[in-house]
């Protein structure tokens, strides 16, 4: 008991293991993943207080009070709701016994030590999340952009000299048009599944 507790204020409980895919069914993560949605697990960090799960739609954190408490709060990040950004990796130190990795999930910011000695599993962990954080960049990019071109051709036909019955046509007709044509470059560049970038990056 003395040694849990000496560990705890150490924050040594706090460093985390990769579970590997053959130790997923032993998590509590597993118990929430959408498998009728596809969703599958590709990277998974456990402490002795939480559980830290990637998954091809979702960021799942089983968030434990502390590394006595059994009481476990689920928390879950879509993709799609919540991009990721401002990755980093901290590598170890000389005395150092984890390394530690950052992001970003919209306004939530996380930050998670692993064992040193997985340094080699992480940097894949790394690799895809910034690989990640890029597509969100370009994609918010591209989308801004393409509502910025249909805002142009609004105020170009407003500024047109045509009869108002012609214009009042016209501008419904341009609605219509740019409703569907804005869907369609969301579901374009709103990207939600990025089981392609985890197969790339960790399942090499």
């Amino acid at each position: 008991m003395l040694k849990k507790f000496a560990a705890d204020a150490l924050g040594l409980s706090d460093i985390g293991k990769i579970i590997g895919p053959e130790d997923y069914d032993k998590t509590d993560a597993d118990d929430y993943i959408r498998h009728e949605d596809h969703e599958k697990i590709y990277f998974l960090i456990k402490t002795k207080a939480d559980e830290y799960c990637f998954t091809n739609i979702a960021f799942i954190h089983v968030d434990g009070a502390n590394a006595v408490s059994s009481k476990r709060v689920l928390k879950r990040y879509p993709y799609s709701q919540h991009k990721i950004t401002n990755v980093f990796l901290e590598t170890a130190g000389r005395v150092d016994l984890d390394i530690e990795i950052k992001f970003n999930l919209g306004n939530q910011a996380f930050s998670i030590d692993v064992d040193k000695r997985q340094l080699e599993k992480l940097n894949d962990l790394y690799k895809a999340l910034v690989y990640i954080s890029e597509i969100n960049h370009e994609n918010s990019v591209m989308y801004d952009m393409a509502v910025n071109s249909l805002d142009k051709a609004v105020t170009v036909l407003h500024n047109s000299r045509t009869s108002d019955v012609g214009l009042s046509e016209e501008y419904k007709q341009l609605t219509e048009y740019g409703f569907s044509w804005l869907s369609s470059a969301r579901d374009q560049y709103h990207r939600k599944d990025f089981g392609e970038v985890f197969e790339k990056y960790i399942n090499n």
